[in-house]
């Protein structure tokens, strides 16, 4: 009988352990859910809600960091989500990191959302790594409250970007960028070995009470709200 109580209490503090998120996870989550919330409240300036329709997932990277003293680079970590049935998966915490070259200095930092299209873009972000551009192809996307004036480019892309610094919305291109799961941060979130694509498509992993304003930001209807603001 001991054995089992102590066994019972060793997989309680085990289940509990895989479910603590760090002070930096539980941060992107919430600065992600005020990213989506302020990028979708602004249709005139935004992501265009017929293209947010379409969207098979939405990566959301708060503060990308773009640092340049010779050889610059950009990386940043943030969260995903996908679409299901009429909801969204639990998130899934990705990384992005990006090299360039060339006699530059500098510093910024930018919001940065991704719209995955399709399923096969959504195939290819679930590997283990994904390179933009060259493994998955990515463009600058349209903004504003239609996107009947997307580029052809951009109308066939597998992802679209969008970024935000000092408050203004644009497209940017992230070619070259390599966008991955942060399995440190999903071992802590669920539990150790849980891989982004059993997440996405398994249908029996919860969200965590933390991400839940994030997950209500995906879902809000901002049609309503547009209305309301004309």
């Amino acid at each position: 009988m001991k054995t089992i109580a102590v066994c019972s209490v060793l997989c309680l503090t085990a289940v509990s352990a895989f479910a603590t998120l760090s002070k930096d996870e539980v941060r992107r989550l919430s600065d992600s859910a005020t990213i989506l919330t302020e990028l979708r409240g602004t249709p005139d300036k935004g992501i265009p809600e017929d293209l947010w329709e379409k969207a098979q997932c939405v990566v959301v990277i708060p503060s990308l960091k773009k640092a340049a003293f010779i050889v610059g680079g950009e990386y940043g970590s943030g969260v995903m989500s996908c679409r299901r049935d009429a909801g969204w998966s639990a998130p899934v915490f990705m990384q992005l990191a990006k090299g360039s070259w060339g006699f530059q200095i500098g510093a910024e930092q930018v919001d940065v959302v991704l719209l995955v299209i399709n399923r096969r873009g959504v195939d290819k972000l679930l590997d283990d790594k994904v390179s933009l551009g060259a493994d998955a192809s990515v463009a600058a996307g349209p903004v504003g409250r239609s996107a009947q004036a997307a580029t052809d480019a951009q109308m066939h892309a597998e992802m679209l970007s969008y970024s935000r610094a000092q408050g203004l919305f644009a497209g940017i291109d992230l070619s070259g960028g390599v966008l991955r799961p942060d399995k440190d941060a999903i071992g802590r979130a669920y539990e150790p070995g849980t891989s982004a694509r059993e997440i996405i498509d398994s249908g029996r992993i919860k969200v965590p009470a933390e991400a839940r304003t994030f997950i209500a930001s995906l879902g809000r209807n901002v049609g309503a709200t547009a209305r309301d603001n004309d």
